[in-house]
């Protein structure tokens, strides 16, 4: 398969670095001119993922037709893009979703985004416990690939497999998406917890609390338990939850620390997408009836609409209930 990466952002750079391993040839389109210009010159990507030479069967373009004659296209835009982006791409082609998150105005997961601006291509989601930086150099990592064609799937899978990069399969395109989606915004209440200075104990509280979230709204949803409880669930959930790697870990740290959520958002250049995805992912628990105290105690901070001290306040006061 001839692999192309719709992204030049740190994910998109990195997973081209893992799809050139062996010398096969990979084709990268960036927003950036500076992106395309350093990856195609100096072997590096300086603005999103520095410091990591970058293989040279690695071409970069900005020009989208370029990427007529792939096989497959990972699409790595962020989230609240996806739909323009894959709108761009060539038709019919296999596209592997690499964004985690839910589109705001209409709720809708990026895999029924994809496939409404695309609905001649078929689709499958990548996500799991992935800092880019680790996959760029070639660490271990794991990966779910969900995927509703079995065949599909697997030709997949053996065109992205490495040896310290292993994708497991699933069927499960909505327990997939739903996971990469809520770990955003629960990674953004354990940072919070970091920057308050609360403890590790209120880590481990909103990490299992908010799992149990992501459960409850994913079940909804129709995903499957076991997808919740795996790579592209927990396993992403423990990841994001404990680094300040992880944007939406920073940028919690940063509201915990008493920043306001206006100021974090301006200055930063790479999107913390549980920034978007969590009013969304509140609407969307409400219309299901899902309880979310963790979500709703995020949204509050991220719209100033209460203190700090009050949100967990008003957490900590909830009714007692079994587990």
């Amino acid at each position: 398969m001839k692999a192309g990466v719709i992204g030049g952002g740190a994910w998109g750079t990195a997973l081209a670095q893992t799809l050139a391993a062996e010398g096969r040839h990979v084709r990268l389109w960036a927003l950036e001119p500076d992106v395309v210009e350093a990856v195609n010159s100096v072997r590096q990507n300086p603005l999103y993922l520095p410091g990591i030479p970058l293989h040279a069967a690695i071409e970069a373009t900005g020009d989208m037709a370029a990427m007529a004659d792939r096989d497959i296209l990972l699409i790595v835009s962020p989230a609240q893009h996806l739909r323009s982006v894959v709108a761009q791409v060539p038709a019919g082609t296999p596209l592997i979703l690499c964004s985690k998150g839910i589109e705001a105005g209409t709720g809708l997961l990026m895999s029924e985004v994809a496939a409404q601006a695309q609905p001649a291509s078929p689709i499958a989601v990548l996500s799991g416990p992935t800092f880019a930086h680790e996959v760029a150099k070639g660490l271990p990592t794991a990966i779910t690939l969900a995927c509703a064609d079995a065949g599909l799937a697997a030709r997949i899978a053996a065109r992205i497999a490495r040896p310290a990069f292993r994708p497991y399969l699933s069927d499960d395109v909505v327990g997939a998406e739903i996971g990469g989606a809520v770990k955003n915004v629960l990674a953004i209440a354990c940072g919070v917890a970091e920057g308050a200075g609360l403890g590790l104990n209120a880590r481990a509280s909103l990490i299992s609390r908010g799992f149990a979230e992501m459960t409850r709204f994913g079940l909804a949803r129709g995903a499957r338990p076991e997808t919740l409880s795996g790579l592209s669930g927990l396993g992403d959930l423990v990841l994001t939850c404990s680094s300040t790697n992880s944007r939406n870990f920073s940028l919690g740290k940063g509201l915990g620390e008493g920043r306001s959520a206006k100021d974090l958002l301006s200055n930063r250049r790479t999107v913390a997408e549980g920034a978007f995805t969590a009013p969304v992912l509140r609407e969307a628990a409400r219309a299901a009836k899902v309880e979310m105290p963790v979500v709703e105690a995020v949204c509050a901070l991220l719209e100033d609409a209460a203190p700090l001290g009050r949100v967990m306040d008003a957490l900590l006061a909830r009714p007692l209930r079994a587990e």
